[in-house]
């Protein structure tokens, strides 16, 4: 089924599924929860509680992420801007957009800013997004695409060259296959004219990055718990987030931090909605979200391999993180 779309100046939408902003919930879940070893899609962390609890994860002084790729990109979007000139900015996994308005801003100055187009999967978190922007950039057109980043989009804006982007290394949250599927599905949608910016996470010391996902103050483990919550509230679900521990560690082998609940005694849970019940024994995990770090090789690799090549690589002093900047290999 095609995403869903709308102007932010016409209309909305309908909704998208019993589930609420997760319609994609009940078989995910019953998939996820009923293979060995168990895990569940790191989507689903955000609802409004688990995007409040990301934004304080963005302050704190141990994630490092956020802020580096903010001041990365305020430091080259003039000239990203300058040398591509787009005219529409799509963005997937657009969440609160507080970092997307640094091209926007870079585009207006430019006097290029026609349309913005977020890509999520919560209708919410869009239609915030949409007035939001309507209000702080008269003129500017926001046309919402309701879907998942990991399935091809086709209604996309044309008219003028575009810049698309995936900020955040959420790519990081994906298998290397399932990375390079969604490039490719971005590669179908470049025109010779657009342009495609991704944020990477890079390869580091272990220390500093297994801190970014165990903060002292405990938030990271909350918002993991989260998704516990989100099952219990989408599926009627007999979860008791405090049962299970939240554990983050670096997997040397994979070349990614790997986060999951893990069971503090054996029980079972029962999710009415789907009919399931889980058995958990003690010790036994869920794996809720992988974020893969990245060398430039292993980047450029990756971007050739779905049919794009590497125009710009930029990276902070400290080489914590990376903006690479592509376009069509032919």
């Amino acid at each position: 089924m095609a995403p869903q779309q709308w102007e932010s100046k016409i209309h909305f939408g309908p909704a998208s599924g019993d589930n609420g902003p997760f319609p994609h919930l009940a078989e995910d879940v019953r998939r996820g929860l009923t293979r060995i070893p168990k895990e569940l899609p790191p989507k689903y962390f955000y609802d409004a509680r688990g995007s409040a609890l990301f934004e304080q994860i963005c302050e704190l002084p141990e994630y490092y992420l956020t802020r580096t790729e903010r001041a990365l990109l305020t430091q080259i979007a003039g000239e990203v801007v300058a040398s591509c000139r787009p005219v529409t900015l799509v963005e997937f996994g657009s969440g609160s957009c507080r970092k997307t308005r640094i091209l926007l801003d870079a585009m207006a100055r430019r006097g290029l800013l026609d349309c913005y187009v977020p890509i999520d999967l919560n209708e919410d978190v869009l239609r915030q997004t949409a007035q939001a922007l309507s209000e702080d950039y008269p003129g500017l057109r926001v046309q919402g695409v309701i879907g998942d980043f990991e399935q091809p989009v086709e209604i996309l804006p044309t008219g003028g060259p575009r810049l698309v982007t995936f900020l955040g290394s959420t790519i990081g949250n994906l298998t290397h296959d399932g990375a390079i599927g969604f490039l490719r599905n971005v590669a179908r949608l470049l025109a010779p004219e657009d342009r495609f910016l991704v944020g990477t996470d890079l390869v580091k010391d272990v220390r500093v990055l297994e801190r970014a996902y165990n903060d002292a103050a405990g938030v990271t483990a909350a918002f993991n718990r989260n998704i516990l919550s989100v099952i219990n509230k989408h599926l009627d679900g007999r979860f008791e987030p405090n049962r299970f521990e939240h554990l983050a560690f670096y997997n040397k082998e994979d070349s990614r931090i790997e986060m999951h609940l893990v069971a503090r005694q054996s029980h079972q849970v029962s999710i009415d909605a789907i009919d399931l019940t889980v058995e958990f024994a003690r010790g036994e995990s869920i794996r809720t979200e992988i974020s893969c770090k990245y060398t430039s090789a292993m980047v450029e690799a990756m971007l050739a391999e779905a049919g794009l090549r590497l125009l710009r690589w930029d990276t902070d002093k400290d080489r914590l993180f990376a903006l690479s900047l592509s376009t069509l290999l032919h």
